[in-house]
């Protein structure tokens, strides 16, 4: 093809970019759809509990994901401040991925168990107690907003059918799991487990 002919006509130009970004990208990610390293769950990775499944839709539904991210690189500042780098066998059973990439708030891929649920009750409560320069705004209405247990069951199902290994027994019992729990004790459960299943994978 005549390279000026190519460079004058911005259309067929635009043609030849797309095409060759498509093909660099397509070499680049579609192997790692066949590779055990991102798509096998770690060793002994257990799967969520009825009452961490709801923490993670309260996560979601109050915006939680928007400042704080779940992925740290493997870069020295990073995992000196959190921690170990996220490893995607972590995420393999996550439906959808939380890893985000804004960071208002600190990063919580490990700070499960860095903390007591006390702690994450009084931080959740009222941000500015424990930390004075956070801009984190206070959820004290999750301490008085029940879970819906009504459609746990489900959504252990759903999770099941997309490869997360629930028992039948933990898909019955999900519904009674949650009774009489808050939306507080759901998103501080949830906390507790993130980054947990890296100590059993490594």
């Amino acid at each position: 093809m005549n390279h000026a002919r190519l460079e004058k006509n911005i259309g067929l130009m635009a043609l030849m970019m797309v095409l060759a970004i498509s093909v660099g990208g397509l070499t680049q990610i579609v192997p790692l759809f066949f590779q055990d390293v991102t798509t096998k769950p770690l060793a002994d990775m257990r799967p969520r509990s009825a009452l961490e499944v709801e923490g993670r839709d309260v996560f979601i539904a109050n915006g939680c994901v928007g400042c704080h991210s779940q992925m740290i690189r493997p870069l020295r500042a990073e995992t000196e401040r959190y921690g170990h780098y996220s490893l995607a066998g972590e995420s393999a059973w996550d439906h959808p991925f939380l890893w985000g990439s804004k960071r208002t708030g600190p990063d919580l891929a490990r700070v499960g168990k860095r903390y007591s649920d006390a702690w994450h009750v009084a931080h959740l409560l009222d941000p500015r107690s424990l930390v004075p320069e956070s801009v984190m705004p206070a959820y004290p209405f999750l301490a008085q907003t029940p879970v819906d247990g009504s459609h746990t069951a489900r959504k252990l199902q759903t999770l099941r059918a997309l490869g997360v290994p629930y028992t039948d027994a933990e898909i019955a019992g999900a519904e009674a799991a949650v009774r009489g729990k808050t939306e507080m004790d759901a998103l501080v459960a949830y906390l507790q487990g993130l980054g947990t299943a890296i100590k059993a994978g490594q």
